[in-house]
């Protein structure tokens, strides 16, 4: 059984060269699950990356001229070349990149938070559904800050928080 390359990407039904139920079942199941993350993420699909955004030591001549002078001077900070080793986000995300180049961190930050916050509202959703479903009794998502805490990744520091509590005095 052979599938054939880049089919996921290119929108092309998946084939096989057997006739195989448990097969037609999994490409069933992946032409359904690649329309639906089509659909979900159409606007980021949709996104035009320039090459200097995903490289930004890469010489481009697709900048607008305002920001080719920034783009020149984060292309020859010795200081920073060795911090892009560890990620694009990673290096993006520094203070002194917005700090240091305004114009070119404007034009990054849009795919830097595109796929993020889409999956931070489908997460909301997903937890707004499993409320009603599930947990409908004790449901005031304005009262207890749950969905709050379904949203975010940060763990409270539970040691921290009791030895900060001060016990109301008696009156």
């Amino acid at each position: 059984m052979k599938f054939k390359a880049n089919q996921m990407s290119s929108g092309m039904p998946l084939k096989y060269t057997r006739d195989c139920r448990p097969i037609q079942i999994y490409c069933d199941h992946l032409d359904v699950l690649q329309k639906d993350m089509q659909e979900r993420f159409q606007d980021i699909l949709k996104m035009k990356i320039l090459n200097w955004v995903i490289d930004l030591f890469s010489n481009s001549n697709e900048i607008k001229m305002e920001l080719k002078e920034e783009l020149i001077d984060l292309q020859t900070n010795e200081e920073l070349k060795p911090k892009f080793k560890d990620g694009y986000h990673s290096f993006c995300l520094q203070k002194q990149i917005s700090d240091l180049y305004p114009g070119l961190w404007r034009m990054v930050r849009k795919f830097l938070l595109a796929f993020p916050s889409s999956y931070l509202v489908e997460r909301g959703f997903s937890v707004i559904t499993d409320f009603l479903t599930k947990k409908r009794n004790r449901l005031q998502i304005d009262k207890h800050g749950d969905l709050r805490l379904f949203l975010t990744n940060i763990e409270p520091n539970v040691d921290r928080l009791v030895a900060m509590h001060q016990p109301h005095p008696s009156h």
